[in-house]
């Protein structure tokens, strides 16, 4: 029922402290290895370099598709194949994001999706979903979120009392109807932010969305090429003009001891996510942004690069 600290799972050390946080409370140990430098998401070559190096142990990969931009889900699936691992994808910012048609979250074994209120599809308060194409599995989700049986008085495995709360669901299954056209409006939003920063392609990098991708646009992210002192420079002239904008995340996973002391693993360099944790910030993306508060962001954003000495 539940795994042991022998047994790892691969993810991002790019993700909320949740992801890392589940798979210690199951027992097993995380293991963080680099992101691709374009998407932020966990590199396939990375889980490829660590599996061939130390395969011993490790029992599954939990991608996150971070910002609502889906992983390389084709090459992370093969790798799990020849590995025999499972995987669990994070979606918890990417319901509604789809890989050639197809939604995140129904690729792996598991799709684990957050309906907190910040989301695409939230609700009043906390909530969440699991999706799987396995039936086992599905009954045993449905058993544990239900203290773990069948019947209410006899509990086969050690379960919880996690049932999404009536009133939730259906506000929920309302909203349900309406998150693709709001992801079309976040969609369009950040066209408009990459179509007004074009003049400053050689200051900032916006997000890349490969070939066949849909993108949730859960947060709309970009980097600062100049590094960390440009970004904070940044970040406070948007405070003063009133301009909402955050870092997701401060602190990446690796960076967090309470996880090393409780057993957790780096999985090869982070040299990527060193560099990116320094550069990147969130910008507003709100479906219900007008176009002159686009225009706001963008022209402040011009504003500041405007007056920036190019040498930092």
């Amino acid at each position: 029922e539940f795994f042991s600290r022998e047994d790892k799972i691969i993810t991002t050390p790019l993700t909320f402290t949740a992801t890392a946080i589940a798979i210690i409370r199951s027992g097993a140990t995380p293991v963080f290895v680099d992101i691709d430098p374009k998407t932020f998401n966990i590199s396939p070559e990375k889980i490829e370099e660590y599996l061939q190096k130390d395969p011993k142990g490790v029992v599954g990969i939990v991608p996150v598709h971070i910002y609502g931009l889906p992983c390389y889900m084709d090459s992370i699936m093969e790798i799990a194949k020849k590995y025999n691992l499972f995987v669990i994808e994070d979606t918890a910012q990417a319901l509604g994001a789809e890989i050639k048609g197809k939604k995140v979250g129904t690729i792996g074994d598991i799709g684990c999706h957050s309906f907190y209120p910040s989301k695409n599809l939230g609700g009043f308060g906390d909530g969440g979903a699991i999706s799987t194409n396995d039936d086992e599995i599905a009954e045993i989700v449905r058993r544990l979120r239900e203290y773990g049986g069948k019947s209410r008085f006899i509990p086969e495995n050690i379960g919880y009392n996690s049932r999404l709360d009536a009133v939730q669901a259906a506000l929920l299954k309302v909203k349900l109807k309406y998150v693709d056209k709001l992801i079309e409006v976040k969609n369009k939003i950040a066209q408009k932010y990459k179509d007004g920063l074009k003049d400053l392609e050689h200051e900032l990098e916006p997000p890349y969305i490969p070939d066949g991708m849909k993108h949730s646009f859960h947060q709309y992210t970009i980097k600062v090429k100049r590094g960390e002192e440009v970004r904070q420079r940044l970040k406070e002239f948007l405070e003063k003009k009133g301009i909402g904008n955050f870092i997701y995340y401060p602190v990446f996973m690796h960076k967090i001891q309470l996880f090393f002391k409780l057993g957790a693993q780096i999985g090869g360099s982070l040299e990527i996510s060193e560099d990116i944790s320094r550069k990147i910030l969130s910008i507003p993306i709100d479906p219900l942004l007008t176009n002159e508060e686009v225009n706001r962001v963008i022209n402040a954003i011009n504003e500041f690069f405007s007056s920036t000495p190019t040498q930092s």
